[in-house]
């Protein structure tokens, strides 16, 4: 039964056969008849059926919840066994807030050279899409904000705290500036993340509590195109500390004051026990690199 769960969850997070189906290597009527087989096995219709997927039913959303605790204990055992036999080994998936990803080498370089048979994906991802992909089984953890918005129950392990910097051009009079108050901030020809991005609701928020007023002339869902406009001379941005860091020599940083801002960014995955013997690995290394 655990293959036709793995291929229910797949179908659920896909909400497309096709696509489904190529997620789990097998053809669309081999996933089809899995998904039926499984419905009769339960005896409960699991999908709404027409002529393409239409969503769960409320048997199948319950379905899915059983089924997601089914695989990940299953998915854990196994690989407990064989990482007995031969030790660690893998893929690990970890989304990973853009505003982190400057980062993110600080915990994996270390990880994979003591760990040589464990591959990691890394995907840039929304504090929102990393809950979702780990509530999913899609992802097997997430660096993203620990301290601003709600995690539910999720295993954690705090990494750093990020500070904000106001980026701007090396010719610009504010280059001169040592710090910037947030008010002042808000004055400024701003190129700012997107609204989806926590980083940009943390951002509006400092800038509504020091009385202004938000507006962003540019907005953009990648920290490299707000960096290719400030380097015009024509705008700033308010990024990251590290990301800051990483700015080409022609860019100033300035620190943002009124307050000094700071929100805690740390590694996190699912509630369970065990962890799967990889990932328990990588939640040992977070806590050696931890800067908190």
């Amino acid at each position: 039964m655990i293959d036709k769960l793995e291929m229910f969850i797949a179908l659920a997070n896909e909400r497309h056969f096709g696509r489904a189906a190529e997620a789990m290597r097998v053809t669309q009527p081999t996933l089809s008849s899995a998904i039926r087989q499984l419905e009769e096995q339960l005896g409960v219709q699991l999908v709404f059926r027409g002529s393409r997927f239409q969503g769960l039913t409320p048997e199948g959303q319950r379905t899915f919840d059983w089924a997601v605790r089914i695989v990940g204990d299953a998915r854990t055992l196994r690989e407990e066994m064989r990482a007995r036999r031969h030790g660690l080994s893998g893929n690990l998936r970890i989304g990973v807030i853009p505003t982190a990803l400057p980062m993110i080498a600080w915990l994996t370089v270390p990880f994979l050279a003591s760990n040589p048979n464990v591959d990691l994906t890394l995907l840039s991802r929304t504090s929102v899409e990393i809950l979702d992909g780990i509530e999913r089984l899609e992802l097997d953890a997430g660096v993203t904000y620990l301290d601003n918005e709600p995690l539910g129950r999720v295993a954690q392990v705090p990494l750093f705290r990020e500070r904000y910097r106001l980026l701007v051009a090396g010719t610009s009079e504010l280059a001169e500036r040592e710090t910037i108050t947030w008010a002042e901030v808000a004055g400024l020809p701003l190129c700012l993340l997107t609204g989806d991005m926590q980083n940009r609701r943390i951002v509006n928020r400092h800038l509504v509590e020091a009385g202004a007023t938000v507006r962003a002339r540019v907005e953009a869902n990648s920290s490299i195109a707000l960096i290719a406009h400030v380097e015009t001379g024509q705008w700033v941005a308010i990024v990251a500390e590290m990301l800051a860091d990483m700015h080409g020599a022609g860019l100033k940083a300035i620190p943002i004051v009124a307050p000094d801002a700071s929100h805690l960014v740390g590694l996190i995955a699912a509630l369970r026990e065990p962890h799967r013997p990889a990932l328990n690995a990588l939640l040992d290394q977070a806590r050696k690199v931890a800067k908190v």
